[in-house]
Order: structure tokens, then sequence, then C-alpha cells
């Protein structure tokens, strides 16, 4: 028995350096005990040792900044927080430190603070140019976990981040314009070499994750279950997304952006975002849970929970592959431009799509403007879109590329695409004539009801079509493309419905077109044509 205690306090002496060593610690009935404090050399310290609970009651906010500091002091470390409960509010991180969140660990976003009660969230930085973007992404340091200006940085670990008392930005729940009130989960501003793996975000607030301006960031790996965005990446450089999965209905599930919110109108560029699972169909929680729940029929919500470029789009996005990705229950890929970003050099391949609830592809050049004055219109252009299945979306818009007068979107070629829609358009709405909104916000439904099911395509240059399929569960009476104002287009290998006395493409004011091995329509070429149906 003297030894077996022996070993035992040894075993206890030693916990405090490593993150298995802790975890079960604390796992093994120490409670609130606390650890050793850690040897210089093993770089770990234990938030515990710093006067974490980690009850779930008592707020830890002081005791994990305290860790943090101790840290940084150090030159670097990792800060762990082991299996327990931590409310906190607004976390700092710091250079050279990485955080730990071990099994059985939950980081609680706590509620904003009463009147009068001290160690609110931290304030929302002032931002001259706040006008140029919404309220969440003109500030950063109201957050649960924020850092700015700071280098070589983690969060890992199979714990979870629960955004429980943030605001999400509109309707019920704490303002977030208020004092003391927080906005965002994570928030990262000018920061270079970030690492973001292995943890769930719950109910993230506006933003899940908010990158703004940071460059070299890694995000793998990641459970992101959330009530608006599950990850904006904003003004970045050499990003890689991989391994994720995001269930985010009432908002985009992973979305690049370029906004004014730096001050300068900043790129997001050479970005890869592979093996990823984005939904819009169930209910928060239930992907973390894995139940899965689908909202039922008389639930409001968008469904949204895509990949987007955009809306705000000042900047630019350049340089961007997106590969092996699965949507389901949720919209499209959307693609846009409309505050004079340049959007160019863009590929995305092995895309499958189940349930979509609007366009399955959507590219959008528009003059909203929403910046300093003078910039000019952006453009889209070289965009490939390849190897893409989508199945079960509704039928009701089809597919948009769509420029404005006077600014063509150029260059875009769209292969080994098979779409199975619902079907079911009249001859009326074959003969709508879409508006163009040419300072709209960006939405695919922001025309309504399409005349085409499978592509409308407008104001375009430079477009192939190569091997792509439309199927239409019930008849669908619109023409499957229909052009206007397109020149220089191709078609090859298309294969669409032909219902009686229904074309398959309606061309109007189409330049140098020609089609060649499709169904139904014998091969031909129209130097320029005003107004004909094929």
């Amino acid at each position: 028995m003297p030894t077996e205690n022996r070993l035992r306090r040894e075993f206890l002496k030693c916990a405090g350096t490593g993150f298995a060593g802790t975890a079960l610690a604390v796992r093994a009935g120490q409670g609130t005990a606390k650890a050793a404090e850690p040897e210089p050399k093993t770089g770990t310290f234990n938030v515990r040792t710093f006067g974490a609970a980690g009850d779930g009651k008592s707020l830890d906010t002081e005791a994990v900044n305290k860790t943090i500091g101790a840290a940084a002091a150090a030159g670097g470390g990792t800060v762990l927080f082991p299996a327990g409960t931590y409310l906190c509010r607004s976390i700092h991180l710091a250079s050279n430190v990485d955080l730990y969140l071990d099994q059985g660990s939950s980081v609680v976003a706590a509620d904003p603070a009463a009147p009068g009660e001290s160690g609110g969230y931290d304030a929302a930085e002032p931002n001259d140019w706040s006008a140029y973007q919404d309220y969440g992404h003109s500030h950063w340091h109201n957050s649960l976990f924020w850092g700015e200006g700071i280098s070589n940085i983690a969060i890992l670990g199979p714990g979870l981040i629960w955004g429980k008392g943030l605001s999400k930005g509109y309707g019920p729940g704490p303002v977030a314009e208020h004092p003391g009130v927080g906005n965002k989960a994570i928030s990262l501003k000018n920061c270079h070499n970030v690492l973001l793996r292995d943890f769930a975000i719950l109910h993230g607030g506006h933003f899940g994750i908010l990158a703004t301006g940071v460059d070299n960031l890694t995000i793998d790996n990641l459970r992101i279950d959330t009530n608006r965005d599950g990850m904006d990446v904003d003004c970045c450089r050499n990003v890689r997304i991989s391994n994720c999965y995001v269930n985010s209905p009432w908002d985009d599930g992973i979305c690049l952006k370029s906004c004014y919110g730096l001050g300068s109108a900043k790129p997001t560029e050479f970005v890869t975002i592979t093996n990823c699972y984005v939904s819009g169909c169930f209910e928060e929680g239930t992907l973390l849970d894995g139940t899965y729940k689908r909202f039922g029929p008389d639930v409001r919500v968008p469904h949204t929970g895509r990949i987007k470029f955009g809306t705000e789009s000042n900047g630019g996005f350049r340089n961007i592959t997106v590969s092996n990705c699965v949507f389901e229950g949720c919209q499209g890929l959307a693609l846009e431009s409309v505050d004079g970003a340049l959007l160019e050099d863009v590929t995305i391949t092995n895309i499958s799509m189940r349930d979509i609830m609007s366009a399955p592809i959507f590219l959008r050049l528009g003059s909203r403007m929403r910046g300093p004055a003078g910039a000019a219109v952006g453009t889209i252009k070289r965009v490939i879109i390849s190897n893409l299945v989508c199945s079960n979306s509704v039928s009701r818009l089809g597919s948009i590329i769509s420029g404005i007068p006077g600014h063509a979107i150029e260059d875009v070629t769209i292969s080994h695409v098979q779409v199975w829609h619902q079907g079911g358009g009249t001859k009326e709405q074959a003969a709508i004539q879409p508006p163009e909104k040419e300072t709209g916000y960006p939405e695919p439904d922001m025309f309504g009801t399409m005349p085409s099911h499978g592509f409308y395509v407008r104001h375009a240059t430079g477009i192939r079509f190569d091997d792509v399929e439309i199927v239409a569960a019930k008849a669908d009476l619109r023409p499957a493309f229909v052009l206007d104002d397109v020149r220089d287009v191709d078609f090859f290998r298309i294969r669409t419905p032909h219902e009686a006395d229904t074309p398959v493409f309606a061309l109007h004011n189409v330049e140098d077109l020609a089609i060649h091995m499709c169904r139904s329509v014998p091969d031909t070429q129209l130097p320029k044509v005003e107004q004909t149906v094929l």
C-alpha cells in the first residue's frame, strides 16, 4: 500500500506536464484541485492552475486570460483546458500561444454582463470604415475569443466552443451593438500563421469564425453547428480549409469575403477548400450530436448553409480552388462580385449536391458598390466548374450566370455537370424577362422565377458548356438554356428533356454561338442572332 500511494503521488505530480496526464488527473476525482505548476521545459499551462473552476457556474475569464498571459510571458506554450465547462467572456489570444481543448472540455460564452456588473465582453473597437460592411464585419474585440496583430497561434483539440450567450446580430436575444455584448465565437484581425483544428463550435453567434486580414491560415477537421455563418475568411492570403462539417441553416456555411473593414480593398487569395460538408437542413445542434433532425415543414428557415464568395466584395477573390465538397439541404454555389471586386482564376471541381433550395450554380457580377466612392465595377473571369452532380434541386431558378449591361462575365467553363431538378415549369414562366437589378443585393432569387430550367446566361462572353445534362422529374415547359446578350458561347454534348413545342435554347442578342453533338438540336453555328429558338 505505501508503494501504491507513493506511485499515485508521483503520477499526480507529473499530471500537469502533458495533455493526457492533466486530463486524467481531473477525471480521476480531483474536482477543482490545482494541477502542479508546469516545469518550464514542458511549455504547458493548465487553466486550473491559474484559478479556473471549470464548473459551468463560475466566471473563468480572468483565470483563462491570466493563463494565456503566463504562457506568453514565458515565450510561448500551450494553454490546456482539461475536462470541464469554462464559462467565459472575452478571451485574449496571444502570439506563440496555443490553446488545447481536451476531451470533455467546453468553453461556454457567458450571457452579457448585467448593468453595473464588471467583466463584460470587450467593447467593439471604433472603425472609420464601418459604413461599408455589416456590423459584425466591422469589429473584432466583442467576441468570445479574439486576437489582433498576433502570430503563431492555434486552437486545437476535440473540445467544444459553445457561443451560448453570443448575439447573432438580429432577432431576439442580446443586441450586438449594445456595450458588453459578444457577437462572434472566434475573431481574428491582421494575424499571421494561424491553425484551427479538431474542435467543435455550437451556436457561434454572427460568426463561428471570422478571420480578417489573416495570412497563412489553416482550418482543419472542425465541426460547426450554428445559428448564422459557420466561417468567414475575409481579406486573407494563403488559406487551407479542409475536412470540415458545417450546418448553418440561417446563413452561409463557408464564406469567402473581401470587405473594406481594414480600410483598404485587400483580396482574399491563394485559397483551397477541400473535403468539406455543408448543410442547411438540420436543427441546430443535431449535426454535432448525430441525430440529424430535419426541420419540420412548418418551420420557416432559409436553409442557406452553402459555400459562397461574397457578399462583401471590395478587394476581390483570386487563385482559389474548391474541391471534393458535399452540399445537402442548402443553397448552391454562389460566386458574387458586386462591390468592385476582381473575381478571377477560380476552379471548382468534384462537387456533390442534394436537395438544393435555390440555384445549384449562381455567378453574379453587379454594381451595388458598397464602398468608398469612385471604385470601378469589378469583374468575374476565368472560372472553371467541373464534375458537379446535383439531385432534387428546386426548379424555379435553375442556374444563373448574370452580369450587367456593359460589364460581362468572362471566360467561364461548365463541364461534366448533371443537374436533376423537380421540374414543373410552365409556358408562362418561359416568357418571363428577369429584371436587371444592377445595384441589388446578390442572391439567387433576386430576379424571381427564371425563364429557363437549366441555365440562364446574361451579359457574358467566352462561355463554354461541355457534357452537361439537365433532367426534370416532371415535364418542364421552359427552355433548358436562355441566353441574353451573350458573345462567344459553345455548347458541346448537351443532354436535356425535349418536351413537345418547347425549345432547348432561347437566344436573345447572341453572337458567335456554336452547338455540337447536342441531343434534340442539330449542329448549329450562328455568327449573330437577335432572337430565335432552337
